[in-house]
């Protein structure tokens, strides 16, 4: 389960992917010997969504949830299990399939942690 802002969007995504990220700091370099010098400041989540087809008013809604600039995230960790984030949203892609109809394809953004 995923749910954006308390809007569950489970029933719309396909299985979606964990990136566990680690941030280094500016000091983090390889020595003279090649040995890597680290000062890892943090470990953060990104989760790359992608959609099946989505109505008009189905994608309306979607987009909103992740329109602000951070909203939090619930959703299934593999590391960690169930987990709430404050997270925001990358660049978002769809195509529109049929217009008559109202269908889109292919919605995919990643979430990822502030």
């Amino acid at each position: 389960m995923i749910s954006i802002s308390g809007v569950d969007i489970t029933p719309y995504i396909k299985p979606y992917k964990i990136y566990l990220q680690d941030l280094d700091s500016d000091s983090s370099v390889r020595n003279v010997k090649g040995e890597m010098m680290r000062d890892r400041i943090a470990v953060k989540r990104k989760i790359e969504l992608d959609f099946g087809p989505l109505r008009s008013n189905e994608i309306k809604k979607i987009l909103g949830c992740v329109s602000g600039v951070f909203f939090n995230v619930t959703y299934d960790d593999p590391l960690d299990g169930r987990l709430s984030r404050k997270m925001y949203c990358g660049d978002r892609s769809a195509a529109l399939y049929d217009s008559k109809k109202g269908l889109w394809m292919g919605l995919k953004f990643n979430l990822i942690e502030r």
